[in-house]
């Protein structure tokens, strides 16, 4: 099985990677391109409240859990001692799509763009991370890599198709 195209966000808190991407998502969806997405958190992600029957049976043990509607659905994993699954593992669970947009994994081998804003005040990841491929900034960035503004949607979002790749 051919693995899915991808491209990565990366960049520190607070600089704008989901206000960016929610853009970006929403510019290819009016082109009609299917766009899959991934948020990687450090965080433990509360799902619901601990008293509704999804929880409850997660709590009983259930490896996982699938919540339908007719309006969506979920899967929620419990890892309980199981290792945090790769970015591939992930990948290979999602539906097809023309594209998978990935936030927050800064070691991820697959191409990327840093967002980075001066005002977070942390020091900027391209130098260290070959696989940044351009700049998403509204600041002044010494760097020979592509630099977009961060409104420039429409731009971006042609840069990260001719770009994204297998991770």
């Amino acid at each position: 099985m051919l693995s899915p195209r991808a491209f990565g966000l990366a960049g520190w808190s607070g600089a704008g990677k989901t206000t960016l991407l929610e853009a970006l998502i929403a510019e290819y969806a009016r082109r009609g391109i299917v766009v899959n997405a991934i948020k990687h958190s450090h965080h433990d992600i509360p799902l619901e409240p601990p008293h509704k029957d999804s929880a409850r049976l997660r709590a009983a043990g259930a490896g996982e859990v699938a919540v339908v509607s007719p309006y969506r659905y979920a899967i929620v994993h419990e890892l309980r001692a199981e290792s945090e699954p790769s970015l591939a593992e992930i990948l290979a669970r999602l539906a097809p799509a023309e594209l998978t947009l990935v936030e927050s994994y800064k070691h991820a081998k697959c191409p990327k763009l840093e967002v980075w804003r001066a005002a977070v005040g942390q020091p900027m990841l391209w130098p260290d991370d070959g696989s940044i491929v351009a700049i998403a900034s509204d600041d002044a960035v010494a760097t020979t890599l592509p630099r977009f503004g961060l409104t420039e949607i429409a731009a971006l979002a042609d840069f990260i198709l001719l770009h994204a790749a297998p991770c």
